[in-house]
């Protein structure tokens, strides 16, 4: 199998991802930080890194860069965070990053973009700058949303906005933070799924693509109340 190198200032996600590429037989090397990157850089050529972007020495984007311009940016780069902005991503592809995940992370999303990046060459820097669709930062095309994500694997998700339907519309503050924000619409994106699907975790699961034991905890962690939907399910 690959030699994996996961590159994050925090332990538990580092930890996480190490456990799941381990469990697919892949050899995972770990890094907190840039210089300790560098450093496992300098002794093996890994077959794929997963590389945060904020990193309190040196960003995720500023050693990507370095990589490229000193030829050691022989292996797919998969970019991951959480609050990254979308110029940030076309700033990463065009340095030759493979792809994106933001956090959280789904078990599903990981082992799909690992195993297309060990399934590929890695770009060379420039050449995906040229195929890179016209981005409006923020906001929505037409009924699809722009995200980060979807800028980093080429355009905008083909999905529609969630409809909530006229008795269940739901507004979110976007005054506030960031993080509260998108709380919110977890939360209603949640509870959404759950009354649809009669309050059945499992179906939930499957179709929001998160394992039943993550699911439980977003949901207890969002304060989602699993008693109060299925009632409202009967």
């Amino acid at each position: 199998m690959a030699t994996i190198l996961v590159v994050d200032d925090e332990l538990g996600i580092r930890d996480l991802l190490s456990e799941i590429l381990n469990d697919e037989g892949h050899t995972v090397e770990l890094a907190e930080n840039a210089a300790q990157a560098r450093a496992v850089r300098s002794q093996l050529r890994p077959d794929l890194v997963l590389l945060d972007i904020w990193m309190p020495d040196t960003d995720g984007v500023t050693l990507l860069k370095e990589w490229a311009s000193t030829g050691m940016l022989s292996m797919p780069v998969i970019m991951m965070s959480g609050h990254a902005t979308i110029d940030t991503a076309v700033e990463a592809t065009r340095i030759g990053a493979t792809a994106f995940l933001e956090k959280p992370i789904t078990l599903q999303k990981l082992l799909k973009a690992v195993d297309q990046g060990l399934n590929k060459a890695p770009p060379k820097p420039g050449n995906n700058a040229a195929a890179m669709p016209p981005v409006r930062i923020g906001g929505f095309v037409g009924n699809a949303e722009l995200t980060v994500e979807s800028v980093m694997t080429g355009g905008v998700l083909h999905e529609p906005m969630l409809d909530l339907g006229p008795q269940s519309s739901q507004s979110f503050n976007l005054e506030g933070p960031l993080r509260e924000a998108r709380d919110e619409f977890e939360k209603a994106y949640f509870e959404y799924h759950l009354s649809k699907e009669s309050g059945s975790m499992t179906r939930v699961a499957e179709k929001t693509g998160l394992e039943r034991t993550h699911l439980y905890r977003k949901l207890k962690q969002l304060g989602v109340d699993l008693a109060r939907n299925k009632r409202n399910a009967l």
